[in-house]
């Protein structure tokens, strides 16, 4: 390309931002002329030579031959259209991918950006200095897990944010459980912590923010307390996994880049299989979108094979829950929240009264009794009522 001033790069500039406008459909053809302050033959013009040279058909007395590398007018149209009218909420690099998948498209990412940006479909991006994070991988599978929730409008049409809960894995970024819920907490922590060990088994150590149900801090910004353990402490305390908080959001900086590409490509994935509910997008988290991450988004650890171990415990159920503790009344009642439970008569002891027992809820909807080792009943978490009366009533 022949060289020109400064000047007149700014206008071609302009002018190119006007027809690309005018060829996504932003505006008409005569309000781009009106924009240009030039006649509706005058565009036209222009228009045929952007078509026939291209970028290089902008410029003023171009004798050159157009060059064999440029995008035909009719297609750079249709993309911008593509973009406009199905794929306005995809991220630039998502759409890229769908045009070649989708549409057969195969254009450079690099055009189809500009495309986009010169059209004002896609904002242009400022270039912000990288953060390098020093900390190596763990040097093998199931050394480490991240836990995380991010709060997105993952249900593009839903009234309120989502929490999505993700377990990935520090040595190899593949994910082992992702679900939404409507909001981050201990119970719904601990499905994905039993999903994991159930698919997976017990890993080393586990990686989290400092949020009340992950640790106590007695003082905001400080250091936490791993005396006191929360109900998530208790759990990795009694599976033997190291619970490491982290104290600054750039320490999570993995976990975080992953949120980043999800909220760029999972709601758009939902909006267009229309789904609106959180059980229809939690069934196509697991059949297809980590099947889509652990695919492409993973690398490959430093050393072969892997540091989960099969869980030795019978009776996972009486772990992973939350525990209360309780003594039991004279009439051999005891109280759990607004809930009275019964406890049925043993033949092992005279009466339970002024025992004291632990309350187990569990992720299933019911709770359990428990004395020791004994389980003294189970009940709907619901109603209170006794599964042996249930089946009883039944």
């Amino acid at each position: 390309m022949q060289q020109h001033g400064p000047t007149e790069q700014e206008g071609i500039m302009k002018v190119q931002e006007v027809i690309m406008r005018a060829m996504a459909g932003r505006i008409s053809w005569l309000e781009a002329a009106d924009i240009l302050r030039w006649s509706p033959r005058t565009l036209r013009r222009w228009r045929w030579r952007y078509e026939r040279y291209g970028y290089d058909g902008l410029y003023d007395r171009r004798k050159r031959r157009p060059s064999p590398k440029r995008v035909p007018f009719k297609l750079a149209e249709r993309v911008l259209r593509l973009y406009g009218e199905r794929y306005r909420r995809y991220n630039i690099k998502h759409f890229h991918e769908q045009l070649k998948a989708e549409h057969g498209i195969v254009l450079s990412y690099q055009w189809v950006k500009v495309a986009l940006q010169m059209a004002g479909l896609a904002p242009k991006g400022t270039r912000h200095q990288k953060h390098r994070v020093r900390r190596e991988r763990r040097p093998m599978k199931g050394m480490m897990l991240f836990v995380d929730g991010s709060t997105h409008h993952w249900l593009p049409e839903a009234k309120w944010r989502q929490d999505l809960i993700l377990f990935l894995d520090d040595a190899t970024s593949e994910v082992f459980s992702a679900y939404l819920v409507e909001e981050e907490g201990t119970g719904t922590v601990l499905r994905g912590l039993k999903e994991v060990i159930a698919q997976q088994g017990l890993f080393c150590s586990l990686y989290t923010d400092r949020g009340g149900h992950f640790f106590h801090t007695p003082k905001a910004g400080g250091p936490v307390d791993k005396g006191q353990l929360t109900q998530l402490g208790r759990v990795l305390a009694q599976l033997g996994i190291e619970h490491i908080p982290s104290y600054s959001p750039q320490a999570r900086g993995r976990i975080e880049r992953l949120f980043g590409t999800w909220q760029g490509r999972l709601p758009q994935e939902l909006a267009s299989a229309k789904i609106r509910t959180l059980e229809e997008a939690n069934a196509y988290l697991k059949e297809k979108f980590i099947r889509w991450h652990n695919r492409t988004l993973t690398v490959q650890a430093a050393e072969p094979g892997s540091a989960f171990v099969p869980c030795p415990q019978t009776d996972l159920d009486a772990i992973l829950c939350l525990q209360a503790e309780r003594q039991v009344g004279k009439d051999n009642t005891l109280s759990y929240g607004k809930l009275r439970l019964q406890i049925g008569p043993v033949d092992w002891k005279c009466t339970l009264a002024g025992c004291q027992v632990k309350v187990c809820d569990h992720l299933d909807g019911r709770l359990s009794v428990r004395y020791g080792p004994r389980v003294l009943g189970w009940y709907d978490a619901s109603s209170g009522v006794s599964q042996g009366q249930l089946k009883k009533a039944a």
